[in-house]
């Protein structure tokens, strides 16, 4: 980490907050920028974290974002002052990372510790979205919208709570601790919006990294 910004953090951590700002003024502008990119490079590319890549996600496709963990994670109103809900799934490639068989960007995504319960209510919310991004090294490369209660997705989920709890009823204290997608259980939804998705020629550089036959939907929708 940039030692200024390591000297940053442990003067915000330790001491008042006029200290770092004594410290911050002394600073350079180019020094600055770097400590504020140094930041945000880390955050964004954090693999404990999705918070900034969600902001981002939800921002861009329009939506305010919603800062609290449980619940939806953007909202906004349409013309009819109806307050649409939205869900965001980012991934994000590390192209660095030094795992075997890292996997590809492939318009998927999951739920942690999915219930019925929770299931359920979104479902039957015809105001709510989903929002599933990819990003390589913190670049944004695209961003999906459909809505949840798209019946290919939802039958994608479902299958997964019934293998993990047969009787159809949730078990108190115990969870369904990743229900997965895929863009197959999605593409065919005639409500998807291709929200955001880089230039083809920026596109082509990082074919690699994305599965090949959702690449070639991007590559067909990209400008």
């Amino acid at each position: 980490m940039n030692n200024d910004l390591v000297e940053a953090t442990k003067l915000y951590a330790t001491r008042p907050h006029s200290e770092l700002n004594s410290y911050l003024i002394g600073k350079s502008k180019d020094t600055l920028i770097g400590m504020l990119v140094d930041l945000i490079t880390m955050y964004i590319c954090d693999k404990n974290s999705s918070t900034l890549r969600e902001l981002v996600t939800v921002i861009i496709a329009g939506y305010e974002h919603e800062v609290k963990k449980i619940g939806y994670n953007g909202y906004k109103h349409d013309t009819f002052g109806k307050m649409l809900k939205c869900e965001a799934k980012p991934k994000n490639y590390d192209t660095n990372s030094t795992a075997k068989n890292p996997q590809k960007l492939s318009g998927a995504g999951n739920f942690s510790d999915y219930t019925f319960a929770r299931f359920e209510k979104d479902k039957n919310d015809s105001f709510y979205n989903m929002l599933v991004s990819g990003f390589i090294d913190g670049r944004l490369i695209y961003i999906l919208e459909f809505p949840f209660n798209f019946p290919e997705f939802t039958e994608r989920l479902e299958r997964q709570l019934y293998k993990r709890f047969p009787n159809g009823k949730d078990i108190p204290g115990e969870f369904l601790r990743s229900a997965d997608f895929y863009y197959q259980n999605y593409l065919d939804c005639p409500e998807l919006k291709l929200v955001y998705v880089i230039p083809k020629e920026k596109l082509e550089t990082y074919n690699k990294y994305i599965v090949r036959k959702f690449y070639k939907f991007l590559e067909e929708n990209a400008e």
